[in-house]
């Protein structure tokens, strides 16, 4: 009863972020399954890309009914990345989990440090991105999404912010899209691994992912960007500390 009862409560957070940030579940997915529910880091990573594709999937609807999501530029951005995404994804299953762990903690870091030094640009125009620019970041969010389990959205949405100057809401809402396919394409790399999955855990999980993604999406509406964006940082910043002393010590 105690798994099922934190499996419902880190999953609900999970959604929230998803929904509210269009980004920054796994982030918080992977360490969950790992220290509360006790998967190993391989099969937290699998477990992870499940979850995120799922919730994504359902707050990607939500945001496209608001009409956040730039179509044009998210299907570059996941186009660029699918390849990488699933090379990534093959080469994670043999590496140490001591590494993964670390190499989670140090990106998780890197995206804290992102997202708290973001600021508010002025919205580009859908026909002023530029392809090239936009499928470098598609293909660098591809290859961490095979690599870590993780959707990207942690570090799509600063990248969407900064390098193509996407306003809050629409960065939120591409970056589902390119969540949602990064995450398939990692996952078609991992079917071996997914015997290996709890699945009385990962269930329940999501479920409760997928109905917090749509309070999330309400919560975007009704908090400044800025304000959800801060405070996630300092979250995610915690945790990367976390994990980074329990890989190295």
């Amino acid at each position: 009863m105690t798994a099922l009862v934190l499996a419902l409560a880190a999953g609900a957070v999970v959604g929230v972020a998803l929904g509210a940030l269009g980004g920054g579940g796994s982030v918080l997915a992977v360490p969950a399954l790992i220290y509360l529910l006790g998967l190993t880091p391989a099969a937290a990573t699998t477990a992870s890309l499940l979850i995120v594709t799922a919730t994504s999937l359902t707050a990607l609807t939500a945001h496209a009914r608001a009409g956040n999501v730039r179509w044009r530029a998210g299907a570059l951005l996941a186009a660029a990345g699918l390849l990488p995404a699933a090379a990534a994804g093959a080469a994670a299953t043999r590496l140490p989990q001591a590494v993964l762990t670390g190499a989670f903690a140090v990106v998780a870091g890197v995206a804290a440090v992102l997202m708290l030094r973001a600021t508010p640009a002025r919205s580009t125009p859908a026909s002023a991105v530029r392809p090239v620019r936009a499928a470098g970041t598609g293909a660098g969010l591809g290859a961490l999404t095979g690599l870590l389990g993780v959707g990207g959205g942690f570090l799509a949405v600063p990248a969407l912010v900064t390098v193509l100057a996407f306003e809050m809401r629409a960065a939120v809402g591409t970056s589902l899209l390119v969540i949602s396919a990064n995450s398939l394409a990692s996952l078609a790399t991992r079917g071996a691994t997914t015997a290996e999955l709890g699945w009385a855990v990962i269930a329940p999980f999501a479920g409760a992912a997928i109905l917090g993604a749509w309070d999330g999406k309400r919560l975007a509406a009704k908090v400044s960007g800025t304000a959800l964006r801060r405070a996630f940082a300092v979250a995610l910043l915690a945790v990367s500390a976390f994990m980074l002393a329990d890989a190295l010590w």
